[in-house]
């Protein structure tokens, strides 16, 4: 089953993406750099609670 994930850039806090992970693969939280609009740069986008 997977569980649906919203994404915050940890410069601005905005809530830019939404993916999905494995539930019971992955224990820690999902980190990525992805493009912010509002930064206008590439920043690291971390799972929210």
């Amino acid at each position: 089953m997977r569980e649906k994930v919203i994404l915050i850039c940890s410069k601005c806090l905005s809530r830019n993406y939404q993916t999905t992970k494995k539930k019971d693969a992955v224990s820690k939280r999902l980190e990525l750099k992805k493009y912010c609009p509002k930064c206008n740069e590439n920043t690291l986008h971390k799972e929210s609670k």
